[in-house]
């Protein structure tokens, strides 16, 4: 997702805040954003704004969903100021956004400001008009209703969320960490990301095309020791051929129940996870390695560097060589 810069790396965000809004979902990017800051990683600052016009000239409050009274919430001037504005939820399905707050979204997006939807928040960036001719995703709940009332969107039922640089959106509730996330990660690199992460204490990178839910329950813990048994083999080997039947094996069951596991436990396939750490991986080497393109590929298991061009650039719309120059050591292009 692109982003404005300041000097010194210094990125305003917006959050946008009503009444009705939990305190969980106005909460998210402020814990990822201001962490940035308190990790001393980048100046990111992050506001709360509504179109009230009371709050044009003093800051004004919302109440939450939970009943809880939130102050120092300011106008649409500070929204208007921001490098980043996110709609953190929606109101609920159905109900437009005021003609003020539309009219600002659509200035702004003009005006080269990314705009981020989190959950139900995709319903006001696609009233906005922001979203026609995309792919947006929202909670998998409002998949069928947003796509009925937007017949020009392409509404993605399973991703957990979606970047167009310009415009990102994302599933329900917590996949909103995971967005807020990949932010940080396009930004500022996934060693910052991943500490981010760490200090949450959640998962530093789930990909944007991993399902929103499980249908089924959580295994057992025999099988979920089975699984972690496996992941951890992989990530001890994933410079060799990490194929179903050597993960079974390390897992200690069958192939076939080794999948249906590993699918329930992590709501991927084994190889799109295997695929997705070695990415991880390759993507700390450029960042924090001399190794060449070549030594990477063979070190994170991708056989040869053009099969690993081809797979950084399907997930990152970037290559490998690209990369590093903006987030390896040394890097300044910042934000």
């Amino acid at each position: 997702m692109s982003s404005r810069q300041r000097a010194g790396g210094h990125v305003k965000i917006a959050v946008y805040a009503f009444d009705g809004a939990s305190m969980f979902h106005l909460s998210v990017p402020h814990l990822v954003f201001d962490e940035v800051a308190r990790s001393g990683a980048a100046p990111w600052q992050t506001s709360f704004f509504s179109e009230d016009a009371g709050f044009s000239e003093d800051a004004g409050s919302v109440t939450t969903s939970e009943g809880y009274t939130l102050g120092g919430i300011e106008g649409l001037d500070r929204a208007r100021d921001a490098d980043l504005i996110v709609v953190p939820s929606w109101i609920k399905d159905g109900v437009a956004p005021s003609p003020a707050l539309a009219k600002l979204l659509q200035e702004r997006h003009a005006r080269a400001v990314p705009i981020v939807g989190l959950c139900l928040g995709a319903n006001a960036l696609a009233d906005a008009g922001l979203l026609a001719g995309r792919s947006a995703v929202t909670h998998w709940k409002s998949t069928e209703e947003l796509a009925r009332r937007h017949p020009e969107i392409s509404v993605e039922p399973s991703a957990l969320y979606l970047d167009h640089g310009d415009v990102m959106t994302s599933a329900g509730t917590a996949s909103g960490i995971d967005a807020c996330l990949h932010i940080v990660r396009t930004r500022l690199g996934s060693a910052v990301a991943n500490r981010v992460a760490r200090h949450l204490v959640v998962a530093p990178h789930r990909e944007g095309g991993q399902a929103q839910y499980i249908e089924r329950p959580v295994p057992a813990d025999s099988s979920g020791g089975a699984v972690a048994a496996a992941c951890a083999f992989a990530l001890e080997h994933l410079g060799e051929g990490l194929s179903v039947a050597r993960l079974a094996q390390a897992a200690h069951l069958s192939e076939r129940s080794f999948v249906r596991a590993f699918r329930d436990e992590t709501g991927a396939t084994p190889a799109a996870w295997v695929r997705s750490r070695r990415l991880d991986e390759a993507r700390t080497l450029l960042e924090t390695s001399q190794l060449s393109v070549d030594q990477i590929a063979a070190a994170c298991g991708f056989g040869s560097p053009v099969t690993l061009r081809q797979n950084f650039a399907a997930a990152f719309g970037s290559t490998p060589s690209s990369y590093r120059r903006r987030f390896g050591d040394g890097a300044t292009d910042g934000v």
